[in-house]
C-alpha cells in the first residue's frame, strides 16, 4: 500500500492541530498556510476526519477544528485508516478461491507483514509526533546560519 497525499496531508495537518491548539479550535486557514497545503483539498481531508470520530469542528468567528479526543488516544493506524482504508500490503481477489500456494505465502509472508505494520502503526500517536514535530522545531530555530 502507498500513503496518498490524502493520507500524508491529512497527518500532517493533524500534527499541526496537534501542536497548536492548544484547546482551542484551530481554523483550516492557519494549518493550510504553516504547512502550505491546499485550503480546498484540506476541506475534503478534514471531512472525512470529522466523519470518522477524529475532530471535531467548531463554526463562526472562533470556530476551526479540534480533536476529538486526547493526542495520546489517536494513532497514527487511525488516522491513515480513515483517510486510505484498511492497510494491507496486497491487493486481495477474494473472488477467487485461494490455493494451497497461495494461502501458505499470504499466511507466513503478507499478513506477517500486515500484522508488524498495522502494530507500528498503533505505537505512534498524534501527541508523540506532535512532540516531536515541536523538537525539531525548537531545534531549527535555534540554528544559526552565516
Amino acid at each position: 500500500m502507498k500513503i496518498s497525499t490524502k493520507g500524508r496531508y491529512g497527518l500532517r495537518a493533524l500534527v499541526e492541530l496537534t501542536a497548536c491548539s492548544s484547546g482551542q479550535a484551530v481554523p483550516l486557514l492557519r494549518l493550510t498556510e504553516n504547512q502550505k497545503l491546499s485550503q480546498n483539498y484540506l476541506e475534503q481531508v478534514f471531512q472525512t476526519l470529522r466523519k470518522a470520530g477524529i475532530v471535531t469542528s467548531i463554526k463562526g468567528m472562533n470556530g476551526g477544528y479540534l480533536l476529538a479526543r486526547a493526542p495520546e488516544e489517536i494513532t497514527v493506524r487511525e488516522v491513515l485508516e480513515a483517510l486510505e482504508g484498511k492497510f494491507s500490503i496486497i491487493d486481495r481477489d477474494v473472488s477467487k478461491q485461494p490455493d494451497a500456494l497461495q494461502t501458505a505465502v499470504e499466511e507466513l509472508v503478507w499478513d506477517e507483514i500486515d500484522r508488524k505494520i498495522n502494530t507500528f502503526l498503533e505505537s505512534r500517536t498524534l501527541a508523540q509526533l506532535a512532540e516531536e514535530y515541536q523538537n525539531k522545531k525548537d531545534m531549527e530555530a535555534g540554528m544559526y546560519y552565516i
